[in-house]
């Protein structure tokens, strides 16, 4: 991610809506998105098909990464790999064409070399100020590693993680075979 420039919600939202590439706001800076590696790619794909399967008939929604989410007490718009609403889908009042997303239920970052810190950190931090958010997932594409972040009835976070393809991860209200996320990838180092 590099930041680019200093510039206003609106003025970003104008420039999201007509721009060929994502980027994300970050209290008055544009900071442009990476593409990403084939294997964070299949586990987004994998994730998506598998978290649908799950709860195709339920309540809760499945979105990839091209909505928008609002974090406003940060002062952000980001994009998530993986978002799951389980409520009536808020969105924010739509400028320029743009939907954004106000009301996540579990967020999934697939991480990077380049975004694991960051996503780790600031990005959570950021997405436990939103009162929908009930779980928080990363998983990493360069090794099997799930973690989840719970939210508790007394808001704290409790952290489940998974390194062994055998086990099931619990997101959201699937129960998820570590293995399955994984299909098809191939480790850099195997």
């Amino acid at each position: 991610m590099k930041t680019l420039t200093h510039i206003s919600i609106e003025d970003y939202l104008l420039q999201e809506s007509q721009a060929e590439y994502k980027s994300e706001y970050h209290a008055g800076e544009i900071v442009a998105m990476a593409g990403a590696k084939f294997p964070h790619n299949l586990v987004v794909n994998n994730l998506i098909y598998l978290l649908n399967t799950c709860l195709w008939k339920g309540k809760c929604q499945v979105i990839p990464s091209d909505l928008l989410i609002s974090l406003p007490e940060c002062e952000k718009f980001v994009y998530a790999d993986v978002t799951i609403v389980c409520d009536k889908v808020a969105l924010g009042e739509q400028r320029y064409g743009m939907d954004v997303l106000l009301n996540p239920t579990v967020v999934i970052e697939v991480l990077s070399e380049s975004s694991e810190l960051y996503d780790r950190v600031e990005k959570f931090a950021c997405y436990k100020t939103l009162k929908s958010m009930q779980q928080y997932v990363l998983v990493d594409s360069r090794k099997v590693l799930v973690e989840t972040f719970t939210r508790t009835a007394e808001n704290d976070w409790l952290l489940k993680s998974v390194n062994d393809k055998a086990k099931k991860i619990k997101i959201g209200d699937c129960e998820i075979l570590v293995e399955d996320i994984y299909h098809h990838v191939v480790f850099e180092n195997q």
